[in-house]
């Protein structure tokens, strides 16, 4: 059973910026060296690696820059930021049936400096597989970029739920809130009010600006292992209480707009194999790290994954219950919005540190930290404990 097996015994990250002014490999290095260090571990006790189809840095190359002997394992996760949490769970899957006994998941990527992702991308409709014919599609039409794709799913949303730009932007305020006291963070000291994300600029129509999360410059690293093993290590572990994956009924990346369902069905996939295999339940979630490459999607989350019903995230979040103090507070760190878009692993980072203990937003009396990846694409997601599961 995967439930408990394994746990995240380190974490590491690089600093967040605008230009790193080094190659992607050599902050995925850096980052590794990081993770390891934090856990007590060493370059030879490492024998897997797992990493995203997008990252550029393959897993022998970054083997022989850090000095890993061998490799038992490696394996890569597809759909972009979707694969976040789905590199731990191929991770603990590796530990828990014994074919690898240390494996680091990493990610790193100058996404600000390099290639960048908010902007449109002709080789995302022209790459050789069955998503560049989606995007192929959609493209010639002006859905070229990530913010064009969620505008459409937003405006949607508004539609029939009646949900409005300023629901969207408590999210933002909320996020960028956290980020002010993450001395990490990119907008760290810079916090935010409701009336400025109404300001800022529109960048896809209902998508203003401070709706739309980063472009950063950076790399992060966990280090996983076996539940026991780990509880000897340097850190508290993060126990794996649940890790799954999810894909809905037609689904596409980033375009599913024709299905009846209005929301995002693969978060509810994600969901429901969370709360089964941690035998858990939303209200036993302390805090929760929610993927916030854009506001709405939020929102969305937070219905799919039972936290309230459909339709009801705008009046859960109204009276602060996603900011520090409130019932669920998420992204302390600051998320992709405040602290960086690192595709969501510097949001796995940041529960393990809320299991620890250590994050400089903790919250009170954590057990159980949710974690989910990309949204509008196949998803995955997480479920990190102090004591793992029942």
């Amino acid at each position: 059973m995967l439930s408990g097996a394994a746990a995240i015994a380190g974490i590491g990250a690089t600093e967040f910026s605008k230009e790193s002014g080094r190659s992607e490999l050599q902050l995925s290095v850096e980052a590794v060296q990081a993770a390891l260090a934090d856990c007590g571990l060493s370059p030879s006790d490492v024998d897997g690696l797992t990493t995203f189809t997008m990252d550029t840095s393959s897993e022998i190359a970054v083997a022989r820059e850090l000095g890993i002997p061998e490799l038992r394992f490696f394996s890569r996760i597809n759909f972009g930021g979707g694969a976040a949490c789905a590199t731990v769970q191929q991770a603990a899957m590796a530990v828990a049936t014994g074919v690898a006994d240390v494996v680091v998941a990493y990610r790193g990527f100058n996404e600000r400096s390099g290639a960048r992702f908010g902007q449109v991308s002709v080789a995302a409709a022209t790459q050789v597989n069955t998503n560049g014919l989606d995007n192929a599609w959609t493209y010639p039409f002006g859905l070229g970029t990530p913010a064009a794709t969620v505008a459409m799913q937003a405006r949607r949303y508004m539609h029939e739920y009646g949900a409005t730009s300023e629901d969207f932007g408590r999210v933002a305020v909320a996020d960028r809130r956290h980020a002010a006291s993450n001395p990490a963070a990119f907008f760290y000291g810079r916090p935010i009010t409701l009336a400025e994300h109404q300001a800022s600029r529109m960048i896809t129509d209902p998508l203003h600006l401070l709706d739309c999360c980063q472009e950063s410059d950076g790399a992060v690293a966990l280090v996983i292992t076996s539940a026991e093993r780990a509880r000897d290590l340097a850190q508290p572990p993060a126990v794996i209480a649940a890790a799954a994956q999810g894909s809905g009924r037609d689904q596409y990346v980033m375009t599913s707009y024709y299905r009846d369902d209005v929301g995002i069905p693969e978060m509810g996939v994600v969901g429901r194999e969370l709360w089964r295999q941690s035998r858990l339940s939303p209200a036993e979630i302390q805090t929760a790290v929610l993927y916030d490459h854009f506001t709405p999607y939020v929102l969305m989350q937070l219905e799919e994954l039972g936290f309230c019903g459909r339709g009801e995230a705008p009046g859960f979040i109204a009276d602060g219950a996603i900011e520090l103090g409130g019932r669920l507070p998420i992204n302390t760190h600051g998320g992709q919005l405040g602290e960086a878009y690192i595709h969501g692993m510097n949001g796995i980072a940041e529960a393990v540190r809320q299991v620890r203990g250590s994050s400089v937003n903790q919250v009170d009396a954590v057990e159980n930290v949710l974690v989910t990846a990309g949204t509008g694409v196949p998803t995955s997601g997480l479920v990190l404990s102090r004591n793992g599961a029942r």
